[in-house]
């Protein structure tokens, strides 16, 4: 039992240990909040949402801290924050994999090489994975002419939006390409049409801006724009791929998703394996690098890179395209 005199500093330390829960406990729950909307708010909550998962960790402090406490609504009320979280940490979008006859097998490779830092790494990664195609964002021209140097003979169908910092992008590829329009943005995001042995396959590099206080309009926009694309494909063989600057629990990329795309490191089991920051990443980070595709792919692997000089990982599918019955 404590003495009269040691009972307001207990009462000061448990009204201090439930503001803090508290404070902890309504940022969270704005978060959920908009998950639970279907929306993705205003900042600071796009950017919260990007590391919904990591929610536990406050979550879990407030829950002991109002324990020692003994405040009970604030148990209940972290109890059912955890209980959401749970459910929200579930995988998102469609999986099954398609039962026609195959027609070819495809490594994909897709890489934020940061402002053309990461070139090298990036000829390196290729050369030793040999992939049959590839998604660049942040090729700025140093970037564009080493790649046409050292990897030309090995791809010699391209297309791209040149551009300087994180403006230009490229889509490197084995199989012959034909030109398609790009998707209209803050940077470069091309299209092209990949002859597959004889099957058409329309392929689109993503690159939105990311979602910057200030600029979550801006994202929100060039996602719709994706996800308008993704739409006026469905039904067609579409693989789209890139930094969408957007996780499986952001709505804008949900939306996309909804169209009928399937997220491969998703089908793979990987889909919260971290692509952001990499410098944090596999422990800490949101997997907002994808390679989405329509549902007459299947995915065999997905493997995510560590490259030097880029705060992206790459990441590494490998997927089989299947006739339509």
């Amino acid at each position: 039992m404590s003495s009269p005199e040691e009972r307001p500093a207990r009462r000061a330390r448990r009204k201090f240990g439930i503001r803090i829960a508290a404070v902890l406990f309504v940022v969270v729950s704005v978060v959920m909040g908009c998950r639970l909307a279907d929306v993705d708010g205003i900042t600071p909550v796009p950017q919260l949402l990007a590391f919904l998962p990591w929610l536990v960790a406050p979550t879990a402090v407030g829950l002991a801290l109002v324990l020692l406490a003994r405040w009970w609504p604030g148990v209940v009320w972290s109890v059912v924050l955890l209980g959401l979280l749970a459910w929200f940490i579930e995988p998102y979008g469609k999986s099954g994999d398609p039962g026609g006859p195959v027609v070819a097998s495809v490594r994909v490779l897709t890489s934020n090489v940061e402002f053309g830092q990461a070139t090298d790494a990036l000829v390196d990664a290729v050369r030793r994975e040999k992939p049959d195609l590839v998604f660049v964002q942040e090729c700025e021209y140093t970037c564009d002419a080493e790649l046409k140097r050292a990897l030309g003979g090995t791809f010699p169908h391209r297309q791209a939006v040149e551009g300087g910092g994180s403006a230009g992008s490229v889509i490197l590829s084995r199989f012959p390409l034909r030109a398609a329009a790009p998707i209209p943005g803050t940077m470069g995001m091309p299209g092209a049409v990949a002859d597959v042995r004889g099957r058409a396959v329309r392929l689109q590099l993503a690159h939105p801006m990311p979602p910057l206080p200030g600029q979550v309009d801006v994202w929100r926009r060039e996602l719709g724009a994706l996800r308008d694309f993704a739409a006026e494909q469905a039904g067609g063989t579409t693989l789209l791929a890139g930094d969408f600057n957007a996780s499986q629990d952001h709505a804008a990329f949900r939306r996309i998703l909804d169209t009928g795309l399937r997220d491969a490191a998703r089908l793979a089991g990987d889909d919260r394996a971290p692509s952001w920051p990499a410098r944090t990443a596999p422990t800490l980070g949101a997997q907002i690098d994808h390679v989405l595709l329509s549902s007459d792919f299947s995915v065999e692997t997905a493997r995510f890179l560590d490259l030097p000089d880029t705060d992206h990982r790459a990441l590494l599918v490998r997927i089989t395209l299947h006739a339509r019955r």
